[in-house]
């Protein structure tokens, strides 16, 4: 059983992880990095913290970032010009992080490819707010046409704290979940701390991501609290950031 007994201020090892697979490190074109100077600074800082592969995930949200796979693989090329040149030695991927929306639903009616990571998955998020619209069938049409549906951050979703049973919904039909490191560290509030907890309880966490979009988070990431949970999530055996 997950428990959260041990010394809380022992520190997690990220070397455990190897890979991040939620990250906003592309320059300009979402709320993360602004600029290529900060853009290889936070790399280097993820590098430090002992991270082997980076797989970054631009915000794809239409009413406000209208990235597509064409910008932001151009982008990706331009930082990893950038890293090479300045003799970075990290591995950067990137996929996506799509908003579940109408446009989302229009990429997959077209069929278009969608940017993935490990095997075929997507991650996707629902409203901090609100309840997704029809979420359960884009869910569904993701996994017809052949992807892995990773949802990114549950436990931030506070409003799913009164309605509990959905975690166990989307759990049963197969679909993932990423937790964010900041989120057992209270770095969001202890909401969002506690339900992590809750999920990590039921061992319904697959991946372990960093959500990292600043330097405020990288040095959150350097000072944790409340790690030890972190170590026995991961011995769980369930985290899957290692082969990915």
């Amino acid at each position: 059983m997950f428990s959260f007994k041990k010394k809380q201020s022992e520190k997690f090892d990220y070397g455990l992880l190897k890979a991040d697979m939620h990250s906003h490190l592309l320059p300009g074109i979402d709320d993360g990095s602004p600029d290529m100077e900060t853009s290889v600074s936070l790399i280097k800082g993820m590098r430090d913290l002992g991270y082997k592969k980076l797989i970054t995930t631009p915000h794809i949200l239409w009413d406000v970032y209208k990235n597509t796979r064409t910008t932001i693989l151009e982008k990706l090329e331009e930082v990893r010009q950038k890293l090479k040149e300045e003799n970075v030695e990290v591995e950067l991927q990137a996929a996506a992080e799509y908003f579940i929306d109408d446009h989302l639903a229009e990429l997959l009616e077209k069929k278009e490819p969608l940017l993935t990571f490990g095997n075929k998955m997507v991650l996707v998020e629902f409203s901090m707010v609100t309840h997704p619209f029809e979420f359960k069938k884009i869910f569904f049409e993701l996994q017809i046409q052949g992807y892995q549906p990773v949802l990114a951050h549950p436990e931030r979703y506070v409003y799913l704290d009164h309605d509990k049973g959905l975690y166990d919904e989307l759990k049963d039909a197969g679909y993932l979940f990423q937790m964010n490191l900041l989120s057992m560290y209270g770095h969001y509030g202890s909401s969002i701390m506690n339900l992590a907890r809750y999920l990590a309880k039921k061992e319904y966490y697959d991946l372990i991501g960093t959500d990292l979009h600043h330097f405020g988070h990288l040095e959150a990431l350097k000072n944790p609290t409340h790690s030890a949970s972190l170590h026995r999530l991961f011995d769980s055996g369930k985290i899957l950031n290692p082969q990915l």
